[in-house]
């Protein structure tokens, strides 16, 4: 059984800054290929940021400069910092692996940028 649990989301004006994180637990975490995910409402979920199991990222073109991905393996944790945020980033956002899991998603942490 996995258990995927986002935290750290919030309210903040444009230009302003959080840092989400991601905890991990029944999976063998530190070999897996991780990304946030995000929806907005009535979207479709996209990917913003992957990390491979040595650290190395990628993003989506959407936050590219803007927002950095990073992990701990030793306490099964991912990081997504997010700076310059838009309103048009406010969404849920939600950690999973690549491919996602289909039947294992965490509540997601609630992310709204105020212009």
């Amino acid at each position: 059984q996995v258990q995927l649990v986002e935290s750290g989301g919030g309210l903040v004006q444009a230009g302003g800054s959080l840092n989400i994180s991601c905890a991990v637990s029944g999976s063998i975490f530190s070999v897996t290929y991780m990304g946030w995910y995000r929806q907005a409402p009535g979207m479709q979920r996209e990917l913003v940021a992957a990390i491979t199991s040595a650290g190395s990222p990628t993003y989506a073109d959407s936050v590219k400069g803007r927002f950095t991905i990073s992990r701990d393996n030793s306490k099964n944790t991912m990081f997504l910092q997010m700076n310059s945020l838009k309103p048009e980033d406010t969404a849920d956002y939600f950690c999973n692996k690549i491919p996602s899991w289909r039947d294992y998603w965490g509540q997601g942490t609630q992310v709204t940028v105020s212009s």
